[in-house]
Formats: C-alpha cells, structure tokens, sequence
C-alpha cells in the first residue's frame, strides 16, 4: 500500500470511478473513430483517444504509486500534440489547394 494513511480508500474508489468512465469514452470514441463519417471526426478521435490513453497512464500511475509512469503520459501528450499540429498543417493546406482548384474551375466553395 502507499503512504496516503486514511485517504487511500478514497483515492482507490476515485481511481476506480475514473477507470469506468475513461474506458466509457474510449468506447464512444472508438464508435466515432468507426463511423467518421468526415476524415476530421476521425482525427479528433483519435485525439481523443490518445488524451484518454493520457488519463489512463495518469490513473496507473496514481494506483501503482509509480511517479515514473507520469513521464510516459507526459511524452505521449507531447507526441499527440504535435500530431494533431501535423493533421491541422496538412488540412489547412489541403483546403488551399481545393481554393485553387475551385478557383480555376469558376466554382464558388465554401471553405
């Protein structure tokens, strides 16, 4: 057991309660991963399961009192991070060359 005395039951139950409802979301966002339907809702979830793989270490961490799994969940938010900038670059510069082809073609498109 951990050092926390008379607040470990609490933390344990916190920790449980969180468990149920991050492994939840991961189902809703596996279901939102699935069913798209825009390559965008796609990426968001996949965001959103890497901030959940986040909690999850987060919680590992709190429940096996290991400070060490923190630098895990630190390292896999930086990674989610720079690819969701990744993704924005890459759509941004797609929109752009949809601009120009519907700018070419005489189309008026809403981006």
């Amino acid at each position: 057991m951990s050092g926390l005395g008379q607040h470990s039951a609490v933390l344990a139950w916190a920790v449980d309660i969180s468990a149920v409802l991050v492994l939840l979301s991961l189902l809703a966002a596996f279901i939102r991963l699935a069913l798209g339907p825009s390559l965008v809702d796609r990426v968001v979830s996949v965001d959103l399961i890497t901030v959940l793989a986040v909690a999850v270490v987060g919680m590992v961490a709190i429940a096996a009192d290991q400070a060490a799994f923190l630098d895990v969940a630190v390292a896999t938010a930086l990674v989610a991070f720079l690819a969701t900038v990744a993704f924005a670059w890459y759509a941004n510069r797609r929109a752009d060359q949809f601009r120009e082809r519907d700018k070419k073609l005489g189309k008026k498109g809403e981006w």
